[in-house]
């Protein structure tokens, strides 16, 4: 049944060689701290490194379009950088969601990895996350210690990403070393979660030529989670090499290791939705005697070498490898077969239990983008073009999984059952290989008119099988991906724009006897937005309004369905999920005071099903309204002293898909927080303190129906944390 969770876990010998890596290259940086220089020799260097600031005039490369500033372009993006990251006390991409208010939970699970919705949609770990813009698996923990910013954009990503969920794309920038950088940071969470991690750069030779980065992570997780104790550990170095004012050679590699165990969702008690006040959201239905953690490694490496050609053109090679192994084991609730109901559990508290294990799984990923970026004339228009092309390759090799019926559990988490390891399932093992050809194009039509162009042409061939050697799959298929956008300066700071857009998912029927079109491809589910917006940006003061449309189409089983009937389904387009929105965000500084905020109303709706049920209904788990709101002030008497509040709202979301009537409430929570920043002879101390769901809030979070189940995740109580920094 499920082959649908992550899954790896090292070797002894592995962990320990981990470990081993990172003493020594503690070791080795507090080294390269003491022998280099203070500070690096001047710059003279063209080619220069983007700095992520998070203002206006920022550039988002996650938008395809070069080095333009993001209040300067028609696409929606939000960068958020370490420093607010560590504000906020977020250290995995779940913490996006207290960023942004398109951005929000889908089946965040504790101990496991992020999965998110942007504008409605839930993004796909395997096809919709970017690392210095080339693709990545995100079926994994992704580390954010050696990250200088995190990109979000929103809309659909035909033209950046080829095949991909709508919603929008996350980037993750890494750090470079661009200056020099000493900085190591201890950290205590609530209950007893404590970590320590440094953070050194230095430019070193003629003209300060070479440079190298270096960051280390370690976390003891001992969150208020109860049965979730972990570890968590980070090593990355960056280098790179000035050859000359026109050539930069950069290098990277990072390696990580979680061991986790994971926190089963609550669910529907038959007919009922349970009070959230009734339940210790720090229970954790994965606490047999014989629970394992969920353990994932990952090591991803690249080599990027730009260069200009002279006449305003450069080139840029970049090539990346990632490979992931990871042990996804659960204590899994799922169903009530005492009740014939199985997206829930029983009305009395209980439910069907499960040993699920599927282990050493191994995801490889490997991605070389080669383009060429340049401006050209052709008469009074001016153009800045980017022509590229990008493949990529990614493997799944999985093994047998273990998913058996070992008894009965309760919500309160005090039944225990005897473990059943035997591999009864298979798995799926995948393999794609995709070649995308793009261009995009932004003409100056004078008059401060823009237009902006940019197609893309994806050849995606994929293959699947059973790891018994059953029901194989393999198709190819060729689809393009345009976008155009109409801009015009109306004011050096306002921005109008209008834009359409398409982006493209690929499905292959699972080839199995009670398909109709077992092992067919269906055609391309192809997505269209269109966006009318509005941006501001000066100095103490950013905005942004947005009216966006997207219509998705849906896959979807017809017929009695029956897995002992042959031919007994047909997989099939039905209908659509339609997702009309407005966005409202913006920053003003004034003095002391500095507020950012962000808003969405959302009409989320499925359109022209067959199913009647479904017809003009609300996708589950999708908040119709949010808000996310911080408010700063520097106080004045204390030197380097800011106190900071936060509001977080998200509305109600539908549980089950075909019956709109249960819904969880909808819930807002408040935060508070300090930071301190202090000038010491030794150098410059941060100190910050937080509280999250300060009034301890009990509430739904979210309401995911993942696997044919409806599951609930509890907002965490209120949780202190703090940390130290030191720049020296």
């Amino acid at each position: 049944m499920p082959d649908f969770l992550p899954s790896s876990l090292p070797t002894a010998s592995a962990r320990r060689h981990l470990v081993a890596q990172a003493t020594a290259l503690c070791c080795a940086t507090g080294a390269l701290g003491l022998v280099l220089p203070a500070r690096a020799q001047s710059d003279t260097r063209t080619l220069e490194p983007v700095v992520v600031s998070g203002s206006g005039s920022t550039a988002a490369s996650v938008s395809g379009f070069g080095l333009a500033p993001a209040a300067r372009t028609p696409i929606q993006t939000t960068t958020v950088t370490q420093a607010q990251l560590q504000d906020q006390g977020s250290t995995s991409l779940n913490g996006l969601t207290r960023a942004d208010a398109a951005v929000s939970d889908a089946y965040n699970a504790a101990g496991y990895w992020s999965i998110l919705k942007v504008r409605g949609y839930t993004l796909d770990n395997r096809s919709n996350y970017r690392r210095d813009g080339l693709p990545i698996n995100a079926e994994t923990t992704l580390g954010l210690d050696n990250k200088a910013a995190v990109e979000i954009l929103k809309g659909t990503s035909g033209i950046q990403a080829g095949a991909s969920a709508p919603g929008g794309l996350v980037n993750l920038l890494v750090k470079r070393p661009q200056a020099s950088q000493r900085t190591a940071t201890l950290s205590w969470e609530e209950r007893g979660t404590v970590g320590a991690s440094v953070d050194l750069a230095e430019r070193f030779g003629t003209d300060a030529r070479h440079g190298l980065r270096v960051n280390a992570a370690w976390q003891e997780l001992a969150p208020k989670t109860a049965s979730a104790r972990g570890r968590y550990q980070l090593l990355s170095v960056a280098g790179d090499w000035r050859i000359s004012p026109d050539h930069l050679l950069e290098a990277e590699i990072e390696t990580s290791h979680r061991s986790q165990a994971s926190a089963p969702g609550f669910s529907l008690l038959g007919n009922r939705l349970p009070d959230a006040a009734s339940i210790d959201p720090n229970t954790n239905l994965n606490n047999q005697t014989w629970s394992l953690p969920v353990v994932t490694d990952g090591t991803t490496a690249s080599l990027r070498w730009l260069s200009q050609l002279g006449g305003g053109w450069s080139f840029q090679a970049h090539g990346m490898s990632q490979q992931l192994i990871s042990q996804d084991r659960l204590a899994y609730a799922y169903g009530c077969s005492a009740e014939g109901n199985w997206d829930r559990y029983c009305s009395d508290g209980s439910f069907d239990l499960y040993d699920f294990r599927s282990e050493n799984e191994r995801r490889d990923t490997a991605a070389l983008d080669l383009s060429v970026r340049g401006g050209a004339r052709t008469g009074a228009i001016g153009h800045q073009l980017e022509l590229g092309v990008l493949s990529t390759r990614t493997s799944v090799r999985l093994q047998g999984q273990a998913y058996n019926y070992v008894g009965t559990g309760t919500i309160d988490a005090s039944s225990r059952t005897a473990a059943d390891p035997t591999l009864s399932y298979n798995n799926t093992d995948r393999t794609e290989r995709s070649t995308e050809f793009y261009a995009r194009d932004t003409m100056d039509l004078g008059a401060d008119w823009r237009l902006w162009a940019g197609l893309r042409h994806t050849r995606l061939q994929r293959e699947s099988v059973q790891t018994d050697g059953s029901e194989a799959t393999a198709y190819r298929q060729g689809v393009t991906t345009p976008w155009l956008a109409l801009s015009r300066q109306l004011t050096p700071q306002t921005l109008a724009y209008v834009s359409w857009g398409q982006g493209i998912e690929s499905e292959v029927v699972a080839n199995r006897p009670h398909y109709s079109n077992a092992g067919t491809a269906l055609p391309a589910l192809r997505s269209r937005q269109t966006e009318i917006g509005l941006k501001y940006a000066r100095t103490g003061l950013t905005g942004s309004l947005s009216l966006f449309d997207i219509r998705r189409p849906r896959a979807a089983d017809s017929g009695i369905c029956d897995s002992s009937i042959d031919d007994s389904c047909t997989r099939v387009i039905d209908g659509r999920q339609r997702h009309l929105g407005i966005e409202a965000s913006g920053a003003v500084t004034r003095g002391a005071w500095t507020l950012q905020a962000s808003a969405m109303a959302l009409r989320a709706r499925i359109e022209d099903s067959q199913e009647a049920t479904l017809d003009d209904s609300r996708p589950d788990d999708v908040p119709s309204r949010t808000l996310k709101m911080q408010l700063s002030w520097r106080v004045p008497q204390v030197a380097g002293l800011t106190l900071h509040g936060t509001v977080a709202h998200e509305s109600e979301r539908v549980v089950l898909p075909q019956d709109n009537s249960v819904r969880i409430p909808g819930w807002t929570t408040l935060g508070l927080g300090t930071r301190w920043n202090l000038a010491t002879a030794a150098g410059q101390l941060t100190w910050r303190v937080g509280v999250d769901n300060l009034t301890n809030r009990r509430a739904w979070r979210e309401s995911p129906y993942q696997y044919g189940h409806a599951y609930l995740f509890p907002l965490a109580e209120r949780t202190w944390r703090t940390s130290v920094q030191m720049d020296f």
